[in-house]
């Protein structure tokens, strides 16, 4: 395989050569990040400036101010990890189970090769000890040792080529090995890392990330990645298979109309409402300036220039506006995508900032930062018409079985819960003109065998602006099945109806159902607002018409 074949040319085996040309020194991308490093070379850093920011100014200017600060900044964070290690602590990179080893070892391979001018040869011996101490403990971490003291890690992610963790570590390792032409890192890199990253991507047919939207932007990590090995190693890892270009498309689809925020799929730490961030658009931008497809380059131009983020809104992040985002690019045209490695289904209606959005999740169930949200739907129009309560959290992290619009399994009064990890399927039965999509899930196995629920499928019929979702389930008799939905405001209900803001609920099967309603923010302080919608009736079977007023 050829990401086994490390064709270095002699001035890529020593160094980050990672290629600058792409950035216009005459630009306003460029004036506003210098100006962000010179307000740092100056004495007053902003919040976020790292060593990375200085090493790349003094890269692209040869100017020695820039370089200095840089080695300065690395040099106190050398000399704060042998300040703990002395004490027989672990030092700060080693914090929330080496989360952020990636930036760090970042900032010291990069002055440590482009800065190494201003680096003393002890400086040199001491970082690169620290360097390859962090490294082997993030990767072997039962025999982890700071400073001859055995500080075991517990090993997070360390195998996990689908969690956020697993890129941080790898960007520690990418950037370590070429800036210290170490051939065992390379060797590691090449032989075992690598393969088991592209091995596992080749499982997400039509991108996206298992951990969800929010977690999933921490694929700029490894795009970012792919930019300097392609560079370094002459290996396209990028389009060795067509994750980076899918994921284009994911994030074209999973943007709502408004094109101000994206679908809420999992945990939302940074923020819980899902509003776009910096993060997706540094995600895009790597992910334009890699594939090789045209079409889905000239795709993420048109998603660049017309989301609401049209340069990055944190001065720490200006670095990445130098990636250029190409000219206006060319409008998405088809209305339905279905991302089945990460098992979500998009569709909207048209491409217009009114139109109706659709989002439906059916697939692979096995990230922590997932939700328990097999067979969840999400109805946008405007505004946020049945969505997961938990946009609504202060915490953006509740991921049960209720925050969901699914049908919720009881037993003695306590919800059953989703199992992990599991994997429901889903088929597209026929899509047609103006979005319309039928689509069918299995979601049985999201309840790992649990005998009080026998099967659960979920059809879902989206047309001409109404969404009508038919569930079928078989469940032992003391077990009840209660359908929900979580919307914004209080609903109003009348009869087999209710009406929430401009969602209007009809509820066809059973005859006779009832329906009541929960108000989040008496149930748990979490919630600063958000109702939930509760149907319950006779029989085996809810079918259920959404249409927006």
């Amino acid at each position: 395989m050829a990401l086994l074949v490390l064709a270095m040319t002699a001035e890529a085996r020593a160094a980050v050569t990672l290629d600058l040309s792409y950035v216009d020194k005459r630009s306003a991308e460029y004036r506003r990040f210098k100006s962000f490093v010179d307000r740092a070379v100056a004495g007053d850093p902003a919040y976020g400036f790292s060593a990375t920011d200085a090493a790349y100014m003094y890269r692209l200017t040869g100017e020695r101010p820039y370089g200095e600060l840089a080695v300065r900044m690395v040099e106190d964070q050398v000399t704060a990890a042998e300040a703990a290690t002395g004490q027989g602590l672990a030092p700060p990179v080693a914090d929330d189970s080496y989360m952020y080893i990636g930036p760090m070892l970042r900032d010291l391979s990069l002055a440590y090769d482009w800065c190494g001018d201003l680096v003393t040869p002890k400086q040199k011996t001491r970082w690169k000890a620290y360097a390859d101490q962090a490294l082997a403990n993030v990767w072997h971490p039962l025999v982890a040792r700071w400073g001859g003291h055995w500080l075991p890690g517990n090993g997070w992610a360390i195998e996990d080529p689908g969690n956020n963790y697993f890129y941080s570590f790898t960007e520690a390792t990418m950037y370590w090995a070429l800036a210290s032409d170490s051939p065992g890192w390379k060797t590691f890199l090449q032989q075992d890392r690598l393969p088991l990253l592209t091995k596992y991507l080749t499982t997400l047919p039509g991108g996206g990330s298992r951990e969800g939207t929010s977690y999933g932007a921490s694929f700029r990590t490894l795009f970012g990645l792919y930019r300097v090995w392609r560079d370094a190693a002459g290996t396209d890892l990028a389009n060795a298979n067509p994750h980076l270009t899918d994921t284009i498309a994911y994030w074209v689809h999973a943007t709502v109309p408004t094109m101000d925020q994206f679908a809420p799929i999992g945990d939302q730490p940074r923020v819980s409402v899902p509003e776009l961030y910096d993060y997706e658009r540094v995600l895009m931008l790597e992910a334009r300036t890699l594939t090789h497809d045209a079409a889905a380059a000239r795709l993420a131009s048109w998603w660049l220039h017309h989301i609401s983020i049209k340069e990055m809104s944190n001065s720490f992040n200006s670095r990445h506006d130098l990636l250029p985002a190409g000219e206006d690019g060319t409008a998405p045209s088809a209305l339905v995508y279905h991302a089945s490695g990460v098992g979500q289904l998009f569709a909207r209606t048209d491409w217009t900032k009114a139109a109706m959005w659709l989002n439906f999740t059916a697939g692979p169930y096995d990230q922590s930062h997932a939700h328990q949200s097999q067979g969840a739907v999400t109805l946008f129009a405007g505004d946020w018409l049945a969505v997961t309560e938990n946009i609504w959290s202060r915490s953006g992290i509740q991921q049960g079985t209720a925050t969901n619009n699914v049908v919720r399994f009881e037993r003695g009064g306590e919800v059953i819960p989703q199992d992990t990890p599991t994997t429901s399927s889903m088929k597209i039965v026929e899509t047609g003109a103006n979005g319309e999509v039928h689509a069918v899930a299995d979601l049985t196995p999201a309840y790992g065998g649990n005998p009080a629920i026998r099967a659960w499928k979920r059809s879902i019929a989206f047309k001409d602006r109404v969404l009508t979702i038919q569930d079928d389930f078989a469940t032992r008799s003391d077990t009840a099945a209660i359908f929900q939905l979580n919307v914004p405001v209080q609903p109003k209900i009348k009869g087999n109806t209710a009406t929430a803001g401009k969602l209007r609920v009809t509820v066809l099967s059973p005859v006779g159902a009832s329906l009541t309603a929960v108000d989040w923010t008496k149930v748990d302080k979490d919630y600063t607002r958000g109702w939930r919608l509760d149907v319950r009736g006779p029989g085996s079977q809810f079918v259920v018409k959404l249409e927006a007023d």
